[in-house]
Parts: structure tokens; C-alpha cells; sequence
């Protein structure tokens, strides 16, 4: 499992951890991925590109798996 640190930040948008992993190529790619029905948080199916993932959130897309830390 990875870790992502927010680094000082209370929250990051998937849409944007999507692109700084480079897992995205663009905000719209992100979107793309999150509407195909592929990214989870916390074991449930995650439909909207915006959402606020915090401190203790896990992200699984595919057999990627993300952990989210402070």
C-alpha cells in the first residue's frame, strides 16, 4: 500500500491526488477515471471527482491501493 502525506493540508480532492500520482494525465482524465465506476474510498464506491479525502482515507483503484496520511 502507498501513502500519500497532505503535507500540512486538511484535505486533497481525488481528482487532484489522481494527477499529482500520475495516475491522471488532466482534471478531465481524473473525472474520466472516477466516472468509470473504478475508484473506491474506504471500501465504497466513489462517483464524485471532488471529494475531500482526509488523514486516514484509502483510496483503491484497481490493485492500487492509497493510503492517505497527515
Amino acid at each position: 500500500m502507498e501513502q500519500f502525506s497532505l503535507t500540512g493540508n486538511d484535505f486533497i480532492e481525488l481528482k487532484k491526488l489522481l494527477k499529482v500520482l500520475g495516475i491522471a494525465e488532466t482534471g478531465g482524465h481524473a473525472k474520466h477515471i472516477v466516472r468509470d465506476e473504478v475508484v473506491y474510498v474506504n471500501d465504497e464506491l466513489e462517483t464524485r471527482s471532488g471529494k475531500k479525502l482526509v488523514p486516514g482515507d484509502i483510496v483503491k483503484i484497481e490493485d492500487l491501493k492509497i493510503k492517505i496520511t497527515e
